[in-house]
């Protein structure tokens, strides 16, 4: 066993222990109490701020809440029913919304490369959102307790974004300021984390993905299409980290089996034009890590495939005992170590 992977284990094993399903049951069942969205539910959105900034201060951390105020974006609607691609195209004339950026005291992220952990907190029109996507705020706000608890701070940074469902709008902003102050390493995106099915036929693929990604299609098929893992979506720049992610979760407990999914796209810009192209290719961008890789930082997209999965998708049954919380600890857990041993591939 190489240093890197007795490190790996060591860490496992000490957050394995401390890692709380019950806590992540208790974050969404007070997030998903009710629809928030900045625009349809303004109250219930700050609601879900202060408890979102009231725990991350109990865990240690420093959080930065950072209004914006942009016009002229073009984004999708939030209206309740948007189900899937092709999203419903909007320019919003103005948005005013706010991201939660947070750090721990002493992790310096000006000096040295720091990885964001992020999910948005916005949910569409009439759904309180439990898997999308109370499931990755419980999951930033665990790992902030536990990171919190680590001797030494990580180089870890925390954000939670605002307008996700009206087109990536916060973390379109918080990609952009985040890369100006500081170098980021990388980027897991937590998005729809919190569904699992044993039964066969309860994962279903986009239209044209077998033939654009044969290998996820094949790993897919050989487990009769059930719903039990977790997809861990990257490009050639964060292929190391989607592995780690995926190791992590299978020696997690209870075991989380994980697919990782190349997007064949690069970096930049050129990815986005690519995806007009190829149609398939644009389910693999529809979070905020999306953000992220059109600054060229390398990121990860780690999800239940939402409506690929969930039939509560953006409706108001996405309620929190749909949810599988012991699995959503594994997610966690291997959130946690592949933030904390990113591998620095650039």
């Amino acid at each position: 066993m190489t240093e890197s992977n007795a490190s790996v284990a060591t860490l496992m094993r000490t957050l394995g222990q401390q890692v709380d399903a019950e806590r992540l049951r208790r974050h969404v069942q007070i997030l998903a109490g009710e629809p928030r969205s900045r625009r349809r539910a303004p109250e219930a959105m700050r609601r879900a701020e202060v408890y979102v900034e009231d725990e991350l201060r109990a865990a240690g951390w420093k959080v930065d809440r950072r209004p914006f105020d942009v016009r002229w974006r073009l984004g999708s609607t939030d209206r309740h029913g948007n189900r899937a691609l092709p999203l419903k195209l909007r320019l919003h004339p103005r948005l005013r919304g706010a991201n939660l950026v947070a750090d721990l005291p002493g992790s310096a992220p000006v000096e040295r490369p720091t990885v964001v952990i992020g999910a948005h907190l916005d949910t569409v029109d009439g759904s309180p959102g439990a898997d999308d996507n109370a499931s990755g705020v419980a999951v930033v706000l665990e790992v902030a307790r536990l990171l919190g608890r680590l001797p030494a701070p990580p180089a870890v940074t925390l954000a939670l974004f605002d307008m996700e469902e009206l087109g990536l709008i916060g973390s379109r902003v918080a990609a952009k300021e985040l890369s100006k102050a500081r170098r980021i390493a990388g980027m897991i995106c937590l998005e729809s984390v919190g569904v699992f099915s044993a039964e066969p036929g309860s994962q279903r693929l986009p239209p044209g993905f077998a033939l654009a990604f044969r290998d996820a299609a094949t790993a897919v098929r050989a487990k009769e299409y059930r719903g039990d893992f977790t997809l861990v979506v990257h490009r050639r720049s964060s292929d190391a980290a989607a592995e780690l992610w995926r190791r992590a979760a299978a020696e997690a407990s209870p075991a989380l089996p994980g697919i990782t999914l190349r997007d064949p796209r690069p970096d930049g810009p050129l990815g986005v034009l690519i995806g007009l192209a190829v149609p398939p290719v644009n389910h693999l961008g529809r979070s905020d890590h999306a953000s992220f890789w059109n600054r060229r930082i390398p990121a990860l997209m780690v999800t239940g495939t939402a409506n690929f999965r969930n039939a509560h998708y953006h409706r108001p049954t996405d309620t929190p005992e749909t949810l599988d919380y012991p699995r959503l600890a594994a997610v966690t857990l291997a959130t946690a170590v592949t933030a904390l041993h990113w591998p620095c591939t650039r």
